[in-house]
């Protein structure tokens, strides 16, 4: 493979010919609720760089949307992916039993110190994770209400569609939506009470989903103190705490959870995005006494395949073998070097985030989409998130040659637009 690690090298106009032939084909048949940023066409990748299909090749600060964390293609999880496919492609973990689901479930449950220990339900997505915990929680309760954010993003089929609360465009000509859910503004725990004191019966509260740090939001941290507040709520009325890690989780930032940088242990936790380094994987994992429903009560036909858990295995691995520490230590090094390029930029608001998930916020949407853009035809992919943000949600194996480069290009494409 034959992929640029050095500096982004582009041969050809952008897009290229045989870009603009997939483009084509794509805008002929391809669904038109998929959102594409600039026009960028995949064909190979390695570690954080990617090679388009005319052979430009670019530094990779979005990682398939916060995916591929053990960057493209580590030769580990390949390893571990064409192993497992010479031996069994797909056996439903939900009617049958295989070693490789049990497995990682084992891994997974040991992730959270919870006294009794956990158990996993596995699906192939993020949403999928969070339609789980919803059932869950209220089977486990027996109880109908539940609390989400403001800016949340929790995923689109109806249950965790109703869950989230980020871009109108989301529900637009799809309601009504799940009944029995309301949204309290992200680090506002007194909304909640209020709810309790005023509008939601204690005996029907089923409890919270949150994410310890929003992540299509705007990537925004909580409030000192705001997850324990959550915590308290939860206990005092017998409701459950769900942190959605799809995002977040997977060493990330710099913990392999989110919430242990809170001091927090909730009842559910679900991931998914990193877990598996681009393999569909998703799972929720929850104290053993709450994943107390029946036989029958939920199930995936390809959830848990063992092609995915073997690519999880690997990848779990790698983040324990040093990945995580990286996105702890070179992120911190890539908010220093941004904080230091951007300067008294008047365009930039704020730099916040933990780890390899960081944001600039800008003052406006229009610049941010500018930026977005212009960064793309600098040999450099980037995404936005929120409603005027910039994020920064590169592969963990990101070196700190690699963050001064892809900073480099940023804070360049920004300087022109002061």
């Amino acid at each position: 493979m034959t992929v640029c690690r050095t500096t982004p090298q582009l041969v050809t106009e952008l897009p290229g010919p045989k870009a603009r032939e997939v483009l084509e084909r794509d805008e002929q048949f391809v669904s038109t609720s998929y959102t594409r940023d600039y026009p960028f066409v995949a064909e190979k990748g390695s570690g954080c760089w990617v090679e388009d299909v005319d052979g430009n090749s670019f530094l990779d600060f979005a990682a398939g949307i916060a995916v591929c964390a053990t960057g493209h293609c580590h030769p580990r999880v390949v390893e571990a992916i064409q192993d497992q496919a010479g031996k069994l492609l797909h056996m439903s973990g939900t009617d049958f039993y295989h070693t490789e689901q049990a497995q990682l479930a084992e891994r997974l449950a040991r992730t959270v110190p919870w006294e009794e220990g956990g158990r996993v339900f596995f699906g192939n997505s993020g949403t999928e994770a969070n339609e789980c915990a919803l059932k869950l929680m209220r089977w486990h309760t027996q109880r109908q209400i539940v609390v989400s954010f403001e800016g949340a993003f929790h995923g689109r089929t109806y249950g965790s569609l109703s869950l989230t609360a980020s871009k109108p465009v989301h529900k637009e000509r799809f309601f009504p939506m799940l009944p029995g859910v309301y949204h309290v503004p992200y680090g506002d725990a007194a909304a909640i009470e209020r709810l309790l004191g005023k509008v939601i019966p204690e005996s029907d509260f089923a409890g919270i989903f949150v994410e310890a740090l929003q992540g299509e939001g705007g990537y925004l941290l909580p409030p000192a103190g705001f997850m324990q507040q959550l915590r308290e709520i939860c206990d005092r009325s017998g409701a459950l705490l769900v942190c959605d890690e799809v995002q977040a989780g997977m060493g990330r930032t710099g913990k392999l959870w989110c919430f242990e940088h809170e001091d927090v242990l909730p009842d559910i936790v679900t991931t998914a995005k990193g877990i598996a380094s681009g393999m569909p994987l998703g799972a929720c994992i929850a104290r053993r006494s709450v994943m107390d429903w029946t036989p029958g009560s939920h199930a995936s036909t390809f959830g848990g395949n063992p092609v995915a858990c073997c690519a999880a295995l690997a990848t779990m691995d790698l983040l324990e073998g040093g990945l995580t520490d990286n996105a702890a230590e070179n992120g911190a090094y890539m908010r220093e070097l941004l904080d230091e390029k951007l300067g008294e930029n008047p365009h930039v608001l704020e730099l916040r985030g933990r780890g390899f998930m960081l944001a600039v916020e800008l003052d406006s949407a229009e610049l941010r989409d500018r930026v977005v853009n212009e960064c793309f035809y600098e040999g450099l992919l980037i995404l936005g998130c929120g409603v005027q943000a910039v994020r920064f949600s590169p592969p963990l194996t990101l070196s700190r040659d690699e963050v001064e480069t892809g900073v480099e290009i940023f804070v360049k494409v920004l300087a022109r637009h002061c």
